[in-house]
């Protein structure tokens, strides 16, 4: 099964947090309530969200967090990034000479094609979209199709 860790799905809760009021600085305790988190929890997600540019941090007596860009421009694929490195299906998805049978291998390219769309697919989705609240009724009918298509050669 393939599913981003804990603490990604973390760190989309509290940026979508941050999105509801992009201006506002809020204190990882202040997040943690909103986001319904264990502050330990946001503290340990807003360290790497910060060092890849997706929050501002502020320090001082008003300090907090705040979104570094508007939630329209950061994607899905930023986040992850942010939380867990590049993204790849496999080992050898995104770095060459990460697997022993590399040279004698005839699914590293279709596995690099899968990468691929996965990684445009999450690109097409941005914070701004994720804040936006569904029930499981509205679920059907807010999807939008997200084109996927495998690129060759």
């Amino acid at each position: 099964m393939l599913r981003v860790t804990k603490l990604t799905d973390y760190a989309s809760v509290v940026l979508t947090v941050l999105t509801v009021s992009p201006e506002a600085v809020l204190s990882a305790n202040g997040l943690a309530e909103r986001a319904g988190l264990e502050p330990p929890t946001v503290a340990k997600v807003l360290k790497p969200l910060a060092q890849a540019g997706l929050v501002q941090a502020f320090r001082g007596t008003n300090g907090g967090y705040r979104l570094a860009r508007p939630a329209e421009e950061i994607s899905l694929v930023d986040i992850i990034e942010a939380m867990e490195g590049p993204l790849a299906m496999t080992e050898c998805s995104v770095h060459a000479g990460q697997c022993d049978i590399e040279h004698s291998c005839g699914a590293r390219a279709n596995w690099r094609r899968i990468n691929d769309v996965v990684t445009d697919a999450l690109r097409a989705v941005s914070l701004a979209e994720m804040a936006i609240p569904t029930t499981g009724a509205d679920l059907s009918a807010s999807r939008r199709p997200i084109p996927l298509a495998l690129r060759t050669g």
